[in-house]
């Protein structure tokens, strides 16, 4: 069968990849730099290279020492909220380092790119947010995101490299790192829970999103690669059931046991109100498929957590701004961690 790069392999939703492309009969190969990912999320049978995306040095080492059918392409820096703290850091990884992969992809003759996009890139506007809405990014992750699928694009009208990008939002799952404390609101309230904390909201939690279960996304990465005849496009992939913040902080506690752990509410942060995307083009294109009802994916990721247990949050950033430029969500939010 044929041999598969994955990005971000020991991370949340690469590991899972992974593991359905090794369940397939596939090879693969996982490159990952360990910063939020763990060599145990690595399935046995797939080699895993220690290595980050922004050292053109890997890439391309990599590239000459295997002969990829396709690249999946899930690392990243993702912690939108404050990447425009860390601009250079941002743009190294997720715009330089994608270049990199992209060249080398071309260089190689890879048959097809798989790119993980992000809700993030059209900013605020009208839910559910639809493929031919006007991106409009708030932040410079989004930014990052949309200008790797614009050059995707130009690089498969241009050179030949066939893809599709995928815009996901508000994934949640068994591996999910729950030492973060920037990002993925269910596994910060895991780890609140387990860590005898509050589960902590900003504002009221009135905030919509639309949670998705992980192994519905890797499926549909899965169909994206077998459906050639829709290459080259954008979709949104994800769950058709929007709740609130607050809403699923309930849910998260329901799915622990614990239905009167107690809430704080934070001070009211600058992000989107309202972000989550229609997926019918997905499910036309790609064959439909049933969300994971939320209560038994958290179900599932409530007792993944449970036999994981608490984790001490970490943060690695440092902010190239300034100390003094810095949100006081994030300060709050870091404010317990351990720093290196």
């Amino acid at each position: 069968m044929a041999l598969h790069l994955v990005t971000g392999g020991a991370g949340f939703i690469g590991s899972h990849l992974a593991d359905r492309l090794l369940a397939a009969g596939h090879e693969v190969v996982v490159l990952d730099n360990l910063d939020g990912g763990k060599k145990e999320n690595v399935p046995d049978g797939a080699r895993l290279v220690v290595g980050s995306i922004a050292d053109r040095g890997t890439v391309d080492d990599l590239f000459a020492d295997h002969t990829f059918d396709s690249v999946f392409h899930l690392g990243a820096f993702a912690a939108e909220g404050i990447s425009h703290a860390v601009k250079a850091h941002n743009y190294e990884v997720n715009v330089l380092g994608s270049i990199h992969l992209i060249n080398a992809a071309l260089r190689t003759r890879v048959r097809y790119f798989s790119y993980a996009s992000s809700v993030a890139v059209y900013g605020t506007g009208r839910v559910p947010m639809c493929e031919d809405d006007h991106p409009q990014p708030v932040d410079s992750y989004g930014n990052a995101k949309l200008t790797i699928e614009r050059e995707l694009a130009i690089t498969a009208h241009m050179q030949g490299l066939p893809f599709t990008a995928l815009r996901m939002h508000n994934v949640y799952g068994e591996r999910q790192n729950m030492g973060d404390p920037l990002r993925n609101a269910v596994a910060i309230f895991l780890n609140q829970i387990l860590r005898g904390e509050p589960i902590t909201v900003y504002g009221d939690g009135s905030q919509r999103r639309s949670f998705t279960y992980v192994h519905d996304i890797v499926g549909c990465f899965l169909d994206a690669a077998d459906n050639s005849q829709h290459w080259n496009r954008v979709i949104n992939v994800g769950s058709q059931q929007p709740c609130t913040v607050l809403e699923m902080a309930h849910a998260v506690r329901e799915a622990m046991g614990v239905p009167d752990h107690p809430i704080r509410h934070l001070e009211t942060r600058e992000e989107v109100h309202a972000a989550y995307t229609s997926s019918e083009l997905a499910r036309m294109l790609l064959g439909d498929w049933k969300d994971t009802p939320l209560a038994a994916g958290l179900a599932a990721t409530a007792a993944w957590a449970k036999g994981h247990g608490p984790v001490t949050p970490r943060s690695t950033l440092t902010l190239e701004t300034g100390s003094d430029t810095q949100p006081e969500w994030y300060t709050t939010a870091t404010s317990r961690t351990d720093t290196p």
